[in-house]
């Protein structure tokens, strides 16, 4: 059992960089990573958001920077144009993605509080990508069932991020699996959840972790069986699933 002492120097050694759900054992190397390849090519307006929110008492619950950087590459190898996320917070995955998107791209953006999404939108503005943006604000369930109910939306789009209520994520998938081109990518963000997904069932767990950890490990059953997708589990931020519809 670790000693008071030992505990204290654990938690001190702890990153203590805002949005840090790296799954590394090693701090100090994701340190190196973030120093090495991610702040010196971070856009000024995604520091200066990344830095806005982690000022925001909810700042856990943004993107990390890595991630960010991750996504921004991956949308522009896929040439996306029009694009939805679900589960904006303060817009940080939002403006990696719009800066990503061609001029004339779109994103239909979702999350149940205006407010965060306002917090950041200055930045967005300042950014010049304002304008590929429609937020709506609410659930995201209605607009989904909204979306698939007129055949002209189906296959319609090339990338779809999901970081929103994870007891949501299996029913978000049976919409969205329409709505996402044949080729195209849906990523789900926090598939490996603290790495709870491993842990045994009485492991001592924040009750928001323990909580959401069942519907996580159902999600990841359902979309390994899933034969309409590809799938790639990638150890990024708090786990990404990428599922690649093929049919």
């Amino acid at each position: 059992m670790a000693t008071n002492t030992q505990e204290q120097q654990s938690q001190a050694g702890r990153h203590q960089e805002v949005g840090h759900k790296s799954l590394l054992q090693s701090d100090a190397l994701y340190q190196y990573i973030l120093e090495t390849s991610v702040y010196p090519r971070e856009p000024e307006s995604m520091k200066e958001l990344r830095e806005l929110t982690a000022k925001h008492p909810w700042n856990l619950m943004t993107t990390s920077a890595d991630e960010g950087q991750f996504l921004n590459m991956l949308l522009k190898l896929i040439n996306a144009k029009n694009t939805m996320e679900i589960g904006v917070y303060t817009g940080y995955s939002l403006l990696a993605t719009a800066l990503a998107l061609p001029d004339d791209g779109k994103i239909l953006a979702m999350d149940i509080n205006r407010e965060n999404y306002e917090l950041g939108l200055p930045v967005i503005q300042k950014a010049g990508v304002a304008h590929k943006i429609e937020f709506k604000e609410g659930p995201a369930m209605p607009v989904l069932d909204q979306l698939v109910e007129d055949e002209k939306n189906h296959g319609s789009y090339d990338f779809i991020f999901v970081d929103a209520d994870k007891d949501n994520y299996i029913n978000y998938h049976e919409r969205l699996i329409k709505l996402v081109k044949v080729g195209g990518l849906i990523g789900y963000d926090n598939t490996l959840w603290n790495g709870s997904v491993v842990a045994p069932p009485d492991a001592p767990l924040r009750k928001y972790v323990r909580y959401y950890r069942d519907f996580v490990l159902e999600l990841n059953k359902a979309l390994a069986a899933d034969t309409r997708i590809e799938i790639c589990m990638l150890p990024v931020g708090d786990g990404i699933t990428l599922c690649r519809r093929v049919k």
